[in-house]
């Protein structure tokens, strides 16, 4: 009954501070439900409770004003958003790797296990001949044979399961001594 005979009122009283249509609505929904809240402290004026009501609305106005204003300013203090990068190229880099890694891993598959397991100590890892020994608990002899061998394979494999090119630089490379580093050919022989 309340809202039926003040609902209008209290909706143009709201629309007049704002001057927005949704936001008059927003508060007029927001002072009928603080009247509801606050129905024990409810003194009509002369028979009316259309000024306690309208009493109401300026608060809930002002309170909205007040809460856009505090939006407002965290919002103007918060960083402006930079430019995102586009991950179109990273997408394609990566589905290429994974083209590649697949085909790698078909190579690598067709390798015994001991050979699989020194490659991946010794070229991946990085650990030197003694540690990749250690780790397998074989001979430092031992891991130098296997690396080599798996070298020999894998290079065969790659050239005809992937048709790469004979390239002698890379089709040379070893480890050298207890070391990580990998030298060509031609600098062993200074050595």
């Amino acid at each position: 009954m309340l809202f039926r005979e003040h609902g209008k009122a209290v909706y143009n009283h709201c629309f007049r501070l704002t001057g927005d249509w949704a936001g008059a609505e927003d508060c007029a929904s927001l002072v009928f439900l603080e009247a509801w809240r606050l129905r024990e402290k409810a003194e009509p004026h002369g028979g009316s409770l259309l000024p306690w009501l309208l009493g109401i609305a300026n608060y809930v106005v002002h309170r909205r004003r007040r809460v856009a204003r505090r939006h407002q300013a965290l919002m103007e203090r918060m960083p402006a958003p930079g430019l995102l990068p586009d991950f179109a190229d990273e997408v394609v880099g990566r589905l290429e790797d994974q083209e590649r890694i697949a085909a790698v891993r078909q190579v690598l598959d067709r390798l015994g296990r001991s050979d699989r397991e020194v490659l991946a100590l010794c070229v991946w890892a990085g650990l030197d001949y003694t540690a990749a020994a250690q780790a397998l608990g074989v001979p430092v002899g031992t891991v130098r044979s296997r690396l080599s061998r798996a070298r020999r394979r894998l290079d065969g494999l790659a050239r005809k399961n992937l048709a790469l090119p004979m390239e002698p630089a890379v089709a040379g490379w070893q480890l050298t001594g207890d070391r990580t580093d990998a030298v060509e050919p031609h600098e062993r022989k200074a050595r």
